[in-house]
């Protein structure tokens, strides 16, 4: 039945329009699907990375990292719809600060980023066929964006959803649009490479690109890195931050033992009886990012040394056709990580850098955070830390998970947070304008309204 559930996945590929080195990828990763490959990285076959540069003891060339900043792009992965928060857009239209979206911040960075160092910088983003109208159409109000003929955006591949019983093409009359879904973001490199975006960006004399999500406001333009990153003369870099507790499902790098490469290891990797090894952030004492650093020579060169096909670790993804109902039917898709690709690369690195430059939003106790007045925009529009400990939020799932259960509880705006030192909502609560929370605050589950100008919370002794 696998033989044919590949030809009829094909032929759905191809009458959609999918370039052909994509559903090659594909597959290459049906077959493994097809033997039972899981992409599992038990913890006897690897050795914890405990030794990365870190960014605080790198020093540059003023001069030198002007030349390489003129030679950078930036993009970034827009496909997200932000699903898990009740969106069906771009996370990345949410709003943040200011009736300002992720998008409208991000490009002011990089607008910001050439003012100050009069380079190029392209900021290019990829879309999946979901995102790329609305985004599109937010970028449209920054004239100045554009750089020569680069485009704006390139679209992510699609694929189709595997039932798990006979690995065919999953039909849904109901919506045929869930029958579909993208392939995580390693189809980056087959993506780069199908639209013809890499060879446009090599052809204008681009060397270097920085990637990151567009949902991490963190990662504003950095003159410092792309100066260390071009030094090392290595063909791709992945930052890394400094685990902590919070961070414990956060996909880390190990050294493979087999043939001593650089991989990357996330949760749906792992053995479910060896989460305890994944989850100690003193035996794996950095996270990956997804902020990462190629250079685009050395990616053109592998990309075609492969044939599009970069053969990163299969992430077989178990999934309902339709997300937002469990009953419906048991599908597969299929997925790679971008960070995977760190185990390609001869001479791959990593470099630790601050917590400034990994600020995502993977839950509303996130936005939460980075709409309060913990943060603050400088001049660069980049979000800056304004007290020396973020406190840590919880907010109760069934009010406050999906965005527009979270808006209607936050009417007047979201709380002080500038002396708190953590805010755990166990109940349905509504908060009035100007609230403060201080020190330690527990709302309880009996719910309520917190009254307009309320200080809540146990203030910290002395």
């Amino acid at each position: 039945m696998s033989n044919e559930g590949l030809a009829a996945a094909q032929q759905k590929m191809k009458d959609a329009g999918v370039a052909q080195t994509a559903i090659d990828v594909f597959s290459h990763y049906y077959g493994q699907l097809e033997e039972g490959v899981t992409g599992t990285i038990p913890e006897d076959t690897i050795e914890p990375y405990l030794d990365p540069t870190h960014l605080d003891d790198v020093k540059i060339d003023v001069a030198e990292a002007k030349k390489v900043f003129d030679k950078l792009a930036i993009i970034n992965l827009n496909g997200g719809l932000g699903t898990s928060m009740g969106l069906d857009r771009a996370k990345s239209l949410l709003p943040v600060r200011d009736g300002k979206c992720f998008l409208d911040l991000i490009v002011e960075q990089v607008l910001a980023a050439r003012r100050g160092t009069n380079s190029r910088l392209p900021l290019i983003f990829m879309n999946s066929f979901r995102t790329r109208e609305d985004t599109l159409e937010v970028l449209s109000k920054y004239p100045d964006l554009p750089v020569g003929d680069l485009p704006l955006d390139f679209l992510q591949n699609k694929e189709p959803k595997l039932r798990t019983d006979d690995l065919t093409p999953v039909e849904w009359e109901a919506d045929p649009d869930l029958e579909w879904c993208p392939p995580g973001h390693g189809d980056i490199y087959t993506a780069l490479q199908t639209s013809g975006l890499l060879q446009q960006l090599l052809d204008a004399g681009f060397k270097y690109a920085s990637v990151s999500n567009s949902d991490n406001l963190g990662t504003v333009p950095s003159p410092v890195l792309a100066a260390w990153f071009a030094s090392t003369g290595a063909p791709y870099a992945a930052e890394l931050c400094r685990r902590t507790p919070a961070d414990r499902k956060g996909g880390h790098l190990a050294v493979r033992k087999s043939d001593g490469r650089l991989i990357l290891r996330d949760t749906a990797q792992t053995p479910t009886e060896e989460m305890d090894y994944f989850t100690d952030e003193h035996r794996h004492p950095f996270f990956h990012t997804n902020n990462l650093w190629w250079d685009l020579e050395q990616l053109d060169a592998i990309l075609k040394e492969r044939d599009g096909v970069m053969g990163l670790p299969l992430i077989r993804n178990e999934k309902t056709v339709d997300p937002s109902d469990k009953s419906s039917t048991p599908v597969y898709q299929i997925e790679s990580a971008m960070g995977a690709a760190i185990e390609v690369f001869d001479g791959a690195t990593a470099i630790v850098v601050g917590r400034d430059r990994f600020l995502p939003v993977k839950a509303t106790s996130d936005l939460l955070l980075i709409r309060s007045d913990a943060y603050a925009l400088d001049e660069r529009n980049a979000l800056v830390q304004q007290i020396q400990s973020v406190p840590s939020v919880s907010l109760e799932s069934g009010s406050y998970k999906l965005i527009q259960d979270f808006e209607l509880r936050f009417p007047q705006g979201v709380p002080s947070l500038k002396e708190a030192t953590s805010l755990d909502v166990q109940g349905d609560w509504t908060f009035g304008a100007d609230v403060a929370v201080v020190g330690e605050a527990v709302l309880g589950e009996e719910g309520g309204e917190v009254p307009e100008g309320a200080r809540v919370g146990t203030p910290a002794a002395g």
